[in-house]
């Protein structure tokens, strides 16, 4: 049997019970499944099933054991997830007659006979990460006194439930062992229809850069399986997973996530965290009931008083990069109308260290931030954006929108180069107004495209260097000033 590189439980005999179960449950869409079940072996060959399976299970990565050491000999395993349904029950009859309950306004129900000529029954697509069905239905076939129709005449009434029917997702395995045993054995596996994201909610206060913090975790179930009193643990970080080319298709098609509010009281927070391998753990507390098809938040990180600050951003490039595609550096470098696009829009960035020292420290999961700002008595947003993951004593900055009272203007006033003695250069002009009440302090980023040996020859403001293609400005404007910035780069190759 193919065993997976993530840990897994369970498994019991004729019809096991399973103890409460445990999940790892990881931000990529899949989660890895505990169960421990009771098991009482006969010598030789036995037969078992287990009816407690998601519907999205992946049949190699199951690993079954005695923890105690007993050898299991697993023969042969097999998972099964056609749970009866009236259109496999016609199929089950397909070719034979069986009886129609017709029910009409204001008339005795009666009875017809119909032959099943076709169930239109579709056998469930194989489990995908994601938990969606890729399933379509046809027409079912119905001969009724020689007459053929593409409708049930009435609800089916089915002799029998027939033969090798299920009534949930099964694992069945047939196990030898040399000597009879009783054991709590372990079942794990991997399976997909189950999710889980972070979210924040951020309050500033009406004047002030100080920050309240609250973090959720939504855990989002689409397995098929009800998780009783479950131990729960989330995984944060980037674990290598395959995924088929289905699922990849299915995860296009969208995700939902919510976001819990905020709250004053400081409760203590419902999960702890740990480093784990090259990643995080966070784990719930308390044992909690997940229901199927069920999200579930919980609270992971409160903090207040965090130091912030806003920052002004003029990035004035905009390249539209469709339009050079296919082009290599050696000719754009050469071309006059390359990176002279721009823009009017001055971001607003709200940036804090997360550090214990500032009132965090602890590892943020990648999610969704939103900001609130008190207008008074009320709440206003005032934007949103995703972080990454974002280790502690890292900084976390984000764009929330454009500032509506900032304006920026870049243009290239001269282009010149000379392919033969292998040089170009180009000066820009960048115009900054400033139509706030407060003074501000705007930070203008110039991204130096054409090459990678330049040099800044002249410039009418200071700047630091960023990285090797990147310079960045800071001019700080009065209430309704305007400010003009203008340098010269060389570039050589």
């Amino acid at each position: 049997m193919k065993s997976s590189l993530l840990f897994l439980q369970f498994l019991g005999i004729a019809a096991a019970s399973a103890a409460n179960p445990s999940l790892t449950i990881y931000n990529q869409n899949f989660a890895v499944v505990r169960d421990a079940i009771s098991l009482d072996l006969k010598k030789g060959l036995n037969a078992v099933t287990f009816d407690g399976a998601t519907e999205h299970l992946e049949p190699d990565s199951v690993i079954l054991r005695d923890p105690s050491g007993s050898q299991l000999q697993i023969l042969e395993q097999n998972y099964r997830n056609d749970p009866v349904t009236q259109s496999l029950l016609l199929s089950l009859f397909e070719g034979k007659e069986i009886d129609f309950v017709v029910h009409e306004q204001q008339k005795p129900d009666r009875v017809v006979k119909g032959k099943v000529i076709r169930s239109g029954y579709v056998p469930p697509s194989p489990p995908n990460p994601y938990g969606m069905s890729q399933n379509s239905t046809l027409q079912p076939i119905i001969d009724v006194d020689g007459k053929v129709q593409f409708t049930l005449p009435g609800e089916p009434v089915f002799p029998s439930l027939g033969d090798d029917t299920i009534l949930k997702p099964q694992l069945s395995w047939k196990i030898n062992v040399p000597k009879p045993l009783k054991t709590e054995a372990e079942l794990g596996y991997v399976t997909g229809g189950m999710s889980w994201d972070a979210s924040y909610n951020v309050v500033a206060p009406e004047k002030g850069g100080t920050l309240d913090l609250t973090g959720w975790v939504t855990m989002n179930n689409r397995s098929g399986r009800e998780f009783r009193d479950a131990r729960i643990k989330l995984m944060a970080g980037d674990v290598n997973k395959i995924v088929s080319q289905d699922a990849d298709r299915l995860l296009a098609m969208g995700r939902s996530r919510s976001a819990g509010g905020f709250d004053e009281s400081s409760a203590r927070p419902s999960v702890t965290e740990k480093a784990f391998d090259e990643y995080h753990l966070y784990t719930l507390e308390h044992p909690t009931t997940l229901k199927d098809q069920e999200k579930k938040q919980v609270e992971f990180v409160r903090a207040a008083g965090i130091k912030s600050e806003v920052i002004y951003v003029y990035d004035g490039v905009s390249i539209d990069w469709n339009q050079w595609r296919g082009n290599n550096m050696t000719y754009l470098r050469s071309q006059e109308a390359f990176g002279a696009e721009s823009t009017t829009k001055v971001a607003v960035m709200r940036e804090f260290k997360n550090s214990k020292e500032n009132g965090l420290g602890i590892p943020l999961p990648k999610g969704r931030l939103r900001f609130y700002r008190s207008n008074g008595d009320q709440l206003e947003f005032t934007g949103e954006n995703t972080i990454d993951h974002t280790p502690t004593d890292e900084t976390v900055r984000i764009i929330t929108g454009n500032a509506f009272d900032l304006v920026g203007e870049r243009k290239r006033t001269s282009f010149s180069v000379d392919n033969s003695n292998h040089w170009a250069a180009e000066t820009f002009e960048i115009t900054l107004r400033n139509h706030k009440k407060e003074p501000v302090v705007i930070r203008v980023v110039e991204h130096l495209y054409r090459w990678v040996n330049w040099t800044i020859s002249a410039n009418s403001d200071p700047f630091v260097t960023k990285n090797s293609q990147q310079v960045e400005f800071r001019l700080q404007l009065k209430p309704d000033e305007e400010k003009k910035l203008n340098y010269k780069v060389v570039y050589t190759w």
